[in-house]
């Protein structure tokens, strides 16, 4: 693309109006830069004009850099140094800012003169989603502009801040209504009409707020402890009370030092994996129509699949077989829909017309019109089969039947329907109206556009599909149940449940497992070692025992007050019945317990969780090693900063993996075993990453 198509410059009047014209959101490309940076020399040269109106085409202002660039060899003008030449310009520039300015977009309206934003627009620094700061001038001008607690705030939050607030903060100086061009023009008009203030930001000194950079050094050490970038952040705002040219240097030398970090590898992988994870076989299939939906269970699950869609703009049919258990989804919808408005989610009038597109009913004939059916009951085979054998004969011809099992093989599910073609799992995670995980599981007769149909449901959703293939717990908890043994392992041997949770979380880990098991309630483990124990190989090391005595004390975690932990309001304690229900069990499988340090319980941990994801990945249940990673990113509280589990592999090596887990093995040979893809990349230099750009 030339920089007459990116970038234009057209002259009305005494204004010059430049538009940046780099679909699909006007990133900050090498040529989106080259052209600014002609333009505005040219401008400044032709003497011609007195004020520049800076615009963009589409539906966005500068949304950020050029994502397709990162990893490459930088090509100039580079933003720290095109932004300093716009902020020097001698012909001043007002920015009409639509939609979106994000990172270098909104580094480029603050080194503007002025800012007018409709009122619909929105701005933000998210670089610390991607483990970096702002390193084109953003903490050093938006300090200037707004003050050091709104720039931390953006900086540390990745936040998109409305424009109504935005304005108040004084980072825009004026919200319009109106198409971005005559916005730009206007503004520009006033300019030279002198009607329209205009500063240069680095002219203005930011005020000294120790107490802000205190506060937030605190938050950073409870919230974010042991990640580089939010540190790097704080630092780079307070340098914004030097000198400006001082205060720029520090800027850039923070954002080096996030610059290639592991840290900010991984957090890059996550952002590209939410992408590449839509990149499937069956893409570009036409997926079928979903106009409406049927919802079959109104407990937890079924509640938030229908809150979900119903947010979605989808209308809902909910089935439940009792009108209680029918008022009691219906409550929990209403509720969930509540909780949305006062998270500012969605207006008043939109839960109320969202409430008014559910349909309740106690007949499963409600369902024979709904374009896609799913089925969200209890976790038992016999009863998923009589529900699909009864949809099959009341849905109508085309309609999707999927299951939200979280375990079972939708091929035998399909198969108790005349039309497995039309049959697929659509596993979502709890709570189903907030978690963005969606496995699409594809059975064996899945047509390809029932397929491309429950992602793009998915994407209707907001939610990040990824495809599965048809195993016992598909992607996430085929691999769960298996690192979780080590987990129970560890505790067996002599680590103590909450030294494994601390061990985990300090990794990274939202919740560390005992503290999972306990929220996900621990009767659903013990229902599912219970379903697959005539499975179990007799050399293979039973680690069940200590939560199986929990279950069966009652002990179910988080809903009956009592688990691994005691629950007790907000308050997590002790149970002081454990340690004696671990030592019986010790003592009766003839344990004498050892120590454990706690990296010794991450290696263990992650290494059955690699080892695992390499097997899904080596069976085809996932596509990519990537898709691994997105699963556990987005659905089991695995830290962002670490890229998921297969990219943290790569950071260990295969080699080094192979050899833990063959010594591992020389304590259980059963239970550790090297996968062959893993033992592969040992021997040919290979890693997952090559795996995922099909090397």
């Amino acid at each position: 693309m030339s920089d007459k198509q990116v970038v234009s410059v057209e002259y009305v009047g005494e204004v010059a109006l430049i538009c940046i014209d780099n679909p699909p959101v006007n990133a900050g490309s090498a040529a989106m830069r080259q052209g600014l940076q002609k333009a505005v020399q040219e401008v400044n040269a032709a003497g011609k004009a007195k004020a520049i109106g800076l615009y963009c085409a589409g539906r966005t202002f500068v949304a950020g850099a050029d994502i397709s660039e990162f990893g490459k060899p930088p090509q100039p003008p580079f933003m720290p140094d095109l932004y300093n030449e716009v902020e020097a310009s001698g012909v001043p520039l007002v920015a009409a800012i639509h939609g979106t300015a994000l990172g270098g977009g909104l580094e480029l309206a603050v080194s503007c003169h002025a800012r007018v934003a409709l009122p619909s627009a929105r701005v933000g620094l998210p670089e610390i989603h991607l483990g970096l700061l702002p390193g084109a001038g953003g903490t050093q001008r938006v300090s200037r502009l707004a003050g050091i607690p709104v720039a931390l705030d953006l900086s540390l939050s990745g936040r998109q801040m409305p424009a109504k607030e935005a304005l108040a903060a004084g980072i825009v100086d004026r919200i319009e209504d109106g198409e971005p061009r005559e916005i730009a023009l206007a503004a520009a008009q006033e300019v030279v009409a002198g009607t329209l203030a205009t500063r240069v930001t680095r002219d203005i000194e930011t005020t000294a707020d120790d107490a802000a950079i205190e506060a937030a050094k605190a938050m950073v050490a409870k919230k974010a402890r042991g990640l580089n970038a939010p540190v790097q952040a704080i630092k780079a705002v307070a340098a914004s009370t030097l000198p400006f040219d001082e205060g720029l240097a520090a800027e850039r030398a923070a954002f080096m030092a996030c610059m290639g970090t592991d840290e900010s590898r991984g957090m890059i992988h996550a952002f590209f994996g939410e992408r590449a994870v839509a990149n499937i076989p069956e893409k570009k299939e036409t997926p079928r129509d979903v106009q409406s939906l049927g919802v079959i269970g109104g407990g937890t699950m079924g509640s938030g699949i229908s809150t979900s869609a119903l947010m979605a703009g989808l209308p809902v049919t909910l089935i439940e077989v009792s009108l209680e258990g029918l008022d009691r989804g219906v409550a929990t919808i209403t509720a969930n829909l509540d909780g949305a408005v006062k998270r500012g989610k969605m207006s008043e009038a939109k839960r109320d017309a969202a409430l008014a597109m559910l349909t309740p009913s106690t007949e499963m004939e409600a369902l024979a019109e709904v374009d896609l059916v799913i089925e969200a009951v209890f976790e038992k085979m016999e009863i998923k089969k009589e529900i699909f054998g009864k949809l099959d004969t009341i849905c109508k011809e085309g309609a999707i039947l999927a299951s939200n099992t979280s375990y079972l093989d939708i091929n035998e599910i399909a198969a108790m329907t005349n039309r497995p073609q039309d049959v697929l799992g659509l596993h979502f995670f709890s709570p189903a109206h907030i978690m963005r995980l969606l496995e699409v599981v594809v059975g064996e007769k899945t047509e390809p556009a029932v397929v491309a149909t429950g992602f793009a449901l998915a994407k209707r959703m907001r939610k990040v599909g990824v495809r599965a293939g048809v195993c016992d717990g598909f992607i996430g908890n085929r691999i769960l149940g298996h690192y979780l043994k080590t987990a129970s392992y560890l505790v067996l041997d002599g680590a103590h449940p909450d030294q494994v949770d601390k061990a985990l979380e300090d990794f990274g880990f939202a919740m560390g497992p005992h503290r999972v098991g306990d929220l996900a309630g621990l009767d659903i483990g013990y229902m599912t070692r219970k379903r697959l124990e005539s499975t179990r190989p007799a050399e293979e090391r039973y680690g069940g025992a200590i939560a199986d005595k929990l279950s069966e004390n009652g002990w179910n975690g988080r809903k009956t007050g009592k688990g691994y932990y005691v629950y007790e309001g907000r308050e997590t304690l002790e149970n002081p019945d454990l340690n004696g229900i671990i030592d019986a069990v010790r003592a009766e499988a003839g344990i004498t317990p050892k120590t454990f340090t706690d990296e010794e319980i991450v290696d263990r941990y992650m290494t059955a969780m690699i080892s695992e994801g390499a097997r899904v990945v080596e069976d085809g249940i996932a596509l990519r090693p990537v898709d691994v990673d997105v699963v556990f990113l987005m659905g089991y509280g695995f830290p962002r900063h670490r890229g998921g589990p297969l990219h943290y592999a790569d950071t260990i090596g295969a080699k080094a993996l192979v050899e833990r887990i063959e010594t591992y093995a020389k304590e259980d040979a059963h239970y550790w075993q090297v996968p062959a893809l893993l033992r592969k990349m040992a021997d040919e230099g290979g890693n997952f990453d090559k795996l995922n750009k099909g090397k």
